[in-house]
């Protein structure tokens, strides 16, 4: 048994990968999943396709390295803060998958800080009130699917690992401290549920899985044929961290997949953000949590998917480099892509996207060049605010699809005046996961030791002149806020 499997269960997509110990991706499979959008701000998963798909790229990977006692181990990876909803005798979805990128909750948690409870929920759990987080989509769901107050003592709810855990070991439900920071009913702090944050967010206690350490033999899964242990468990953008092997104090990475997630290390104790950042767990092993701090950025990927799909603007991702780079700046056009609102450092969820500075001479390339900006555009705002909470980034490690761009990895550099990190292999987040359950196994003393997985890096230096830069960047901020304030004035 030489094998780690990953399962990354994406927002978009869900991927079944085997490592070597090495860090050699020996095989790969995955497909798409479907987007449902009942209405403007909402998004949902079937929780049957996640777990079917997945099954099938599990199985798809485990023939193609030779079958089950070829693995070592089981690490899965997902997409944080999307809530699944089943029942425990029949194992079945019992309403849709609520994703991270819905908005239906955003009312709720308006009223929830306009009677104060904001700073409450961020000293304990170091998130903000956002429909982003699962708390308040659990309350909506048991307030509006009424199958989920009859189901009683049946329902089960957790985060997708939890849903997945759950179908591989036909009843185990647990799940790990990453993915249950992100709920806003764990306190960050002592790593257990908050009864009163779940009595803030009417949450069901008896609903919620147990919360376990990120590596360790939680349970073993027989569905391949023969018994393969699970050993490791995070969410997408911790196991990314882990990936990039930022592991001490400092360190930082930005994974660029359909949102674009920037986290630094930030040690044994809970950061405090006074720019609203997130605090979140890096990972826990052996009852001890590390913790970072996090900006979130909701769209990211998915604006060049929309830009392909939605408007069919472009035939494919891998021509945005070159039709960028065909054009010799942006035209004076800015996308500000608040598709499903603004994330950090701005947290308006019901802003709206816009693009500025058209005109005539504006051409596809220009638009699809702005696009691509907006990822450095973003990453600053979150640079700045990183900074005023005392965290200053030396050196950014990418990661994610998006990031293959070489134009959008030297623009990054540029942008941020620091140098960017790209490693060879960039799918950052599976490896992670297989680091953890290498880990988990016994294959790796500790994450220091697993770092040897991450392999070789490609370095991009600054080289745009600081004029062309600070003028760059006063055209987002006017940008930016254009969307900001016409939030602000719609609210007023």
């Amino acid at each position: 048994m030489t094998e780690l499997l990953v399962i990354d269960a994406g927002t978009t997509s869900t991927r079944a990968m085997a490592f070597a110990p090495d860090g050699t991706c020996r095989a790969s499979a995955a497909v798409e999943l479907t987007q449902h959008y009942p209405q403007a701000g909402w998004v949902e998963h079937d929780a049957g396709e996640i777990w079917a798909r997945t099954r099938e790229m599990a199985a798809r990977v485990i023939a193609a390295v030779g079958g089950a006692d070829r693995i070592a181990a089981i690490g899965i990876t997902n997409q944080r803060e999307t809530v699944v909803f089943w029942d425990k005798v029949s194992g079945e979805p019992l309403a849709p998958a609520i994703v991270w990128q819905d908005r239906r909750t955003a009312a709720d948690c308006q009223a929830l800080k306009e009677a104060g409870h904001e700073a409450t929920v961020q000293a304990r759990t170091g998130l903000l009130l956002d429909p982003y987080f699962s708390g308040s989509k659990i309350g909506w769901a048991l307030r509006h699917w009424p199958q989920l107050a009859e189901a009683g003592a049946r329902l089960a709810i957790g985060t997708v690992e939890s849903w997945l855990v759950w179908k591989l070991t036909e009843g185990l439900h647990i799940t790990d401290a990453t993915n249950a920071s992100r709920t806003a009913l764990m306190a960050i702090g002592s790593g257990g549920w908050d009864d009163g944050l779940i009595d803030l967010f009417g949450a069901p206690r008896g609903a919620l899985p147990e919360i376990v350490d990120c590596a360790g033999r939680f349970a073993e899964t027989r569905l391949f044929g023969g018994a393969i242990p699970i050993c490791g468990l995070a969410g997408d953008q911790q196991a990314a961290t882990i990936g990039q092997a930022c592991l001490n104090p400092g360190d930082t990475k930005a994974t660029f997949g359909t949102g674009a997630f920037i986290l630094t290390m930030a040690g044994a104790t809970p950061p405090i953000s006074r720019h609203r950042l997130l605090s979140t767990i890096a990972w826990q092993l052996g009852g001890r949590r590390a913790y970072a701090l996090e900006g979130s950025v909701f769209v990211a990927g998915s604006l060049i998917k929309w830009l392909r799909d939605a408007l069919q603007l472009i035939p494919d991702a891998a021509c945005t480099a070159a039709l960028a780079a065909s054009v010799a700046d942006n035209g004076g056009v800015y996308l500000v892509p608040a598709l499903s609102g603004l994330g950090a450092p701005w947290w308006q969820p019901e802003a709206r996207a816009a693009i500025t500075g058209l005109s005539f001479a504006t051409g596809r390339a220009h638009l699809v060049r702005a696009a691509l900006e907006a990822m450095a555009h973003q990453s600053h705002d979150l640079m700045t605010a990183f900074a005023a909470d005392g965290c200053t980034w030396a050196t950014l490690k990418i990661d994610g699809g998006m990031v293959a761009n070489d134009w959008l990895a030297q623009d990054l550099a540029d942008m941020l005046a620091i140098p960017v990190e790209r490693p060879s292999f960039t799918e950052t987040t599976a490896l992670g996961a297989a680091m953890l359950a290498g880990v988990g196994s016994g294959l790796f003393a500790d994450l220091q030791a697993a770092s040897v997985m991450r392999g070789r890096v490609e370095p991009f230096a600054p080289r745009l002149d600081e004029a062309a830069r600070t003028a760059r960047l006063a055209g987002w901020q006017q940008a930016v806020r254009s969307v900001v304030d016409a939030r602000v004035a719609q609210l007023s």
